[in-house]
């Protein structure tokens, strides 16, 4: 029972950091709820990595879509059974519709289930685009971002430099 306290108790260190950009997010964005979230678990065709993905639209061009991955390997398993394949039960798959969304996927959002009386969201988790994290050897984009989009996403948590380098649908 100690060794599992222990554990849980490293786990829940481990959270801390994304918990409060969840939080800056929520700060800067408000609630959205989507239906019809184009998503899966296999390589998106515009992106290199392989991991799962949800396409949402460019707040600036909403005919836009753009992939944003599941790069982080905490709390991920919950929504991986849900985004499912050909063998995913119905009634998995529908617990995550519709989706709660808050953020800018250009840099940095956070995605939440409905809870069970369906009157909230309840299961988030923070999403990023790698170019937001502000990592060496990372350029960063703006996606033609304006100015305002730029310095909300700034203090929502995303790491934008005040020179940005555009290179337009830059996955």
């Amino acid at each position: 029972m100690l060794l599992y306290s222990a554990f849980r108790a490293v786990l829940q260190l481990a959270y801390i950091r994304p918990s409060i950009y969840i939080q800056r997010v929520l700060w800067q964005y408000p609630w959205q709820l989507l239906t019809g979230v184009p998503r899966g678990r296999n390589k998106h065709p515009r992106v290199q990595e392989d991991e799962m993905w949800l396409e949402l639209p460019n707040p600036e061009e909403p005919e836009e879509q753009i992939p944003l991955l599941f790069l982080s390997g905490m709390r991920t398993f919950w929504w991986m059974r849900r985004f499912g394949t050909a063998r995913t039960k119905p009634e998995l798959k529908a617990q995550i519709e519709p989706l709660w969304f808050a953020g800018d996927p250009r840099f940095i959002a956070v995605i939440a289930a409905t809870n069970r009386k369906g009157e909230g969201p309840k299961r988030l988790h923070l999403l990023y685009q790698r170019t937001a994290t502000g990592r060496r050897g990372i350029e960063p984009t703006d996606w033609n971002a304006s100015p305002a989009a730029l310095e909300r996403a700034r203090r929502s948590g995303a790491h934008i430099p005040d020179v940005v380098h555009p290179h337009p649908r830059t996955y």
